[in-house]
């Protein structure tokens, strides 16, 4: 079965207790969750946004996440290292997670405006002219 932001975002806040407490119940009993990459930024989205997580505490609720033995992904590795460029190079999680996908895939140029990509030296940023 797939996995909602809400499930997770619950067990690592406790908020509200209720469905916290039922979420924790949830993913402890539970076996071969399945989380889409989407579902991942948007938990990013929500601890940011919503309950103003520092990025260090965001990068180890995901990292959370993902370790977490219930839990299954297509690209562990991917994800992973979306994650380390999100904390690290301090890029927004959607924009790390398209570093990954273009160092993984071994394109490795990435076509955007955004600047803070250059920030990863493993690839490349070309801005449309």
């Amino acid at each position: 079965m797939f996995l909602d932001t809400n499930v997770l975002v619950r067990h690592l806040t406790g908020d509200p207790p209720e469905q916290a407490a039922r979420a924790s119940r949830f993913l402890a009993g539970s076996d071969g969750l399945l989380l889409s990459d989407l579902i991942l930024a948007e938990v990013t989205y929500v601890l940011e946004s919503v309950y103003q997580a520092a990025r260090p505490e965001v990068a180890r609720a995901l990292r959370a996440i993902l370790a977490f033995d219930a839990i299954h992904v297509v690209d562990l590795e991917l994800l992973q290292r979306a994650v380390e460029v999100y904390e690290f190079d301090r890029l927004d999680f959607p924009e790390a997670y398209l570093v990954a996908s273009a160092e993984r895939s071994g394109v490795g140029t990435i076509a955007s405006f955004d600047r803070s990509i250059d920030r990863v030296t493993t690839v490349r940023r070309v801005e449309p002219s």
